[in-house]
């Protein structure tokens, strides 16, 4: 299932996107594999006179396949990590769907935990401190997590310096503070005199 791009701003543009690593999936598989065995041994083994019993696994082989492999393939497909050049966009939900938006410039830490189970696979933990009553986001079995802290890192900074001053533009209104005129005002000129405001059309210059 395909992220929509119409929640997406006019110039932000995906970085990273993501589902959970597909470990996730590996129990949901398992369930699959031993319902359809125990389903073609019963059809095999079970005595002429077994067909009701058969049925019966049958059921109960499909009603565990529906709960223990088809919907957590389901939340796994619809579980979103998204990464974008303005935010980071997390989204989950089969039929109701819940999701948060953290913009870039309010995450104030950033962190990865990984276990030794998810070092062998290359998956691991985020979590992302930010401001708000919501301050704490944890994103489980995040593939090649370490890959996507720095990404994160290097959004984060990337946004921080698009919001911010270049450093010719804060000395310049450091200067202009430290010389005690106000912020944008010209300075003297070569002949002493400190140039000023061009006259307006509506002023004559005075007689004399």
């Amino acid at each position: 299932m395909a992220f929509p791009e119409d929640v997406l701003t006019e110039d932000e543009h995906v970085v990273l996107h993501l589902h959970p690593h597909w470990r996730a999936l590996v129990r949901p598989v398992g369930v699959l594999v031993l319902a359809v065995a125990v389903v073609v041994a019963g059809a095999f083994l079970l005595p002429d006179g077994g067909r009701i019993v058969w049925y019966v696994l049958t059921g109960l082989a499909l009603l565990a396949v529906l709960r223990f492999a088809l919907w957590p393939f389901l939340v796994w497909r619809t579980t979103h990590y998204l990464f974008t050049n303005e935010r980071v966009l997390l989204q989950h939900g089969v039929f109701s769907r819940e999701r948060r938006d953290i913009p870039l410039g309010r995450i104030n830490d950033h962190s990865m935990n990984q276990r030794v189970v998810d070092r062998i696979f290359g998956s691991g933990t985020l979590t992302i401190e930010s401001a708000g009553e919501r301050g704490q986001s944890v994103l489980p079995h995040v593939p090649g997590v370490g890959q996507v802290q720095t990404t994160l890192y290097e959004l984060v900074e990337a946004d921080h310096d698009r919001r911010s001053l270049d450093d010719g533009e804060l000395r310049e209104i450091l200067t202009e503070t430290l010389d005690g005129r106000p912020v944008g005002e010209r300075p003297a000129r070569a002949d002493g005199k400190r140039a000023g405001r061009a006259p307006r059309a509506d002023q004559s210059p005075s007689a004399g």
